[in-house]
């Protein structure tokens, strides 16, 4: 069954899963069309176990879904408002100062 989370913890599990530079870099080539994730790992540059952790987490957080498809499993966003989300974010960050970074930024962690 599928229930509702509360405005905070939707938006700390969206923070979580941006914190990571290729959850980040996934969710934007998602942001573009579904996607297979060996392709995505090639795309990406990265390996094929390390992507998968990073899909369990943003697909734990709720930000993507998968969608089989004959003997492969397809990902992408679980709702397509997150595509003008991450398009909204872009350009707010990109209003402040570019030069300045976050204390936090190599804090790691997930969903």
């Amino acid at each position: 069954m599928l229930t509702v989370a509360p405005d905070i913890e939707v938006l700390a599990r969206f923070g979580r899963a941006l914190a990571d530079p290729i959850r980040c870099r996934i969710l934007l080539a998602l942001r573009e069309a579904p996607a297979y994730p060996a392709d995505l790992a090639d795309t990406l540059g990265v390996s094929r176990t390390r992507l998968s952790n990073h899909l369990a987490c943003l697909r734990d957080c709720g930000l993507v879904r998968t969608a089989p498809d004959g003997r492969r499993t397809r990902y992408e966003l679980a709702d397509e408002r997150l595509g003008h989300a991450l398009d909204d974010l872009r350009t707010a960050v990109l209003a402040v100062q570019t030069e300045r970074t976050c204390p936090d930024a190599e804090t790691k962690g997930c969903c």
